[in-house]
């Protein structure tokens, strides 16, 4: 994609994909000019009345109340910025701020916020550079609104604060005047409508998204590569079991497992002669298992893309008949994307959870039929005893943090913000959990790849195949004891990259609508 032109309202999971992806430059379509234009004036002419409006010539929260003379409408929106840029932690990284400000630019394209198209297009400016305003991580309880991310955010376009430009954190002004952007002087309502919103969350929860989805296809991959070294049956994928079920994620799945191991010789090897009745769990319900993990997927991509498209500050402009009229409600309440975030943390988990069951069945000789510890003279190797020991401290380490952030709330704002959601904090905890389950997979690769190993010459899937050169390309067979820990991070890259589903994407395209 060389270019996304934005229609407010109308983004895709395959545009925000995109834009998570690479720096796609973005432009808005000519026609949203006509509802920002309408919509500012609307504002302009509240102010020229005289008119007592929130937001627009009043306080913030519990200071509503406060009547704000005109002269000073600019330094309140001003103030409000930078009172309000009280984030702390790590930075967000670029492809969330990009997320961040492209579904910031659409929410306030809609029409509804009251917002001059000089303040759109300078963030598109913005984007389009490669300036990226410099955001805290921390700071928001997802009401009302991400006012603390977001307020580092509109800095940048005040020329305050720090950005980043190519990885480097530099002055806002000087990256402003590099780039001939002329900073903004903030009008009545533009910095409320700037910071009100769930743009943070919803970004920080769009990258879990996307890690998720790979997560979901590595552990289909490695765990039909565990299928494969430790000689299970692939009878519990027979598409009529899960048919009989309904449940849409498990029978995609069932599918998918069923199309990754066609055709394993290792397979055909014990069709005849192999006294086990049934596998674990772990290698049995997979499709059960990773099917729920779909369709809690595919649920918070929905609730994601609403909310990505959505209109979330407050208050809002709305056109009657007989002219503007303000409305204050709470679309800056990030329940939605709370829950979606408390379902993303429970599939990243279980993803993670079964994957380190499987490494344990493998490196137990007495269940996997494999060397013990998966290495030739164990004794004097210890083989890959200790990495399942770091799958198992990740995937408790995952349970506890995939606890729900939803469930909880904090009164702020002196109890006029009585209730929040969480969601900043539910969104942002993904991006740990779910590099927690990539090492998790990263550590089954290599553990499967050396079942598959022992089993020479016979081979697994043509698909499966691949994927161990791609893994063996990178990494030895594991002959002797060595420093493991490099090893680990190639296989964990691999799944972080979305090698792993690489040559048999189009078994993966429904999770991608």
């Amino acid at each position: 994609m060389t270019q996304l032109t934005l229609t407010p309202g109308k983004l895709s999971l395959t545009d925000l994909r995109a834009v998570w992806t690479a720096h796609t430059p973005i432009a808005l379509a000519k026609e949203a000019y006509s509802a920002i234009e309408a919509s500012c004036k609307a504002v302009q002419d509240i102010v020229a009345k005289g008119d007592a409006a929130y937001g627009i010539n009043t306080g913030f929260g519990l200071l509503a109340k406060t009547r704000i003379p005109d002269d000073k409408l600019e330094q309140l929106q001003r103030n409000l910025i930078l009172s309000h840029s009280v984030g702390t932690g790590e930075l967000m990284s670029d492809e969330v701020v990009r997320l961040l400000m492209l579904t910031k630019i659409s929410s306030l394209s809609r029409g509804f916020s009251g917002i001059r198209p000089i303040v759109i297009d300078t963030l598109i400016a913005l984007y389009n550079k490669g300036i990226m305003p410099a955001i805290p991580a921390k700071g928001s309880v997802g009401a009302s609104g991400d006012l603390a991310p977001l307020s580092h955010m509109t800095l940048a376009i005040l020329g305050v604060g720090e950005v980043r430009v190519k990885g480097e954190l530099v002055q806002a002004a000087d990256a402003l005047k590099a780039a001939g952007i002329a900073p903004v002087v903030l009008a009545a309502k533009e910095g409320l409508a700037l910071i009100n919103g769930t743009q943070a969350s919803t970004a920080l929860c769009l990258h879990g998204l996307f890690m998720a989805e790979r997560l979901l296809e590595a552990g289909m991959v490695t765990g039909s590569m565990s299928l494969d070294a430790a000689k299970g049956s692939d009878s519990p994928f027979d598409a009529r079991i899960h048919e009989v079920r309904g449940q849409p994620g498990q029978i995609a799945a069932a599918g998918i497992y069923r199309e990754l191991v066609t055709g394993s010789a290792i397979r055909a090897s014990h069709l005849v002669g192999d006294e086990r009745v049934q596998d674990p769990y772990c290698l049995r319900c997979q499709p059960q298992v990773m099917g729920a993990c779909w369709d809690l997927i595919a649920n918070a991509g929905r609730t994601l893309l609403i909310e990505a498209n959505a209109v979330t500050d407050n208050p809002l402009i709305f056109q009657n008949d007989d002219g503007p009229v303000v409305v204050s409600g709470g679309n800056f309440h990030a329940e939605p994307v709370a829950f979606a975030a408390d379902t993303l943390a429970l599939a990243i988990a279980e993803i993670g959870s079964i994957s380190e069951r499987r490494v344990s069945l493998l490196i137990d000789a007495t269940l996997s039929g494999l060397p013990p510890f998966l290495v030739r003279d164990p004794g004097v190797n210890s083989g890959f005893m200790i990495a399942h020991v770091t799958a198992a401290a990740l995937a408790s380490e995952n349970k506890s943090i995939a606890h729900p952030a939803s469930v909880d709330t904090i009164p702020t704002s002196a109890n006029q913000e009585d209730h929040v959601s969480m969601a900043t904090y539910g969104a942002r905890r993904l991006h740990d959990m779910a590099h927690n389950t990539a090492t998790i997979l990263g550590i089954e690769l290599l553990a499967a790849a050396q079942g598959i190993d022992f089993h020479r010459p016979l081979k697994t899937s043509a698909q499966l195949e691949h994927v161990h050169a791609q893994l063996r390309s990178k990494v030895a067979f594991f002959d002797t004891d060595r420093f493991f820990a490099p090893d680990i991070e190639a296989a964990k890259q691999m799944v972080v990259n979305g090698d792993l589903s690489a040559t048999c994407k189009s078994l993966f395209s429904a999770l991608h609508p």
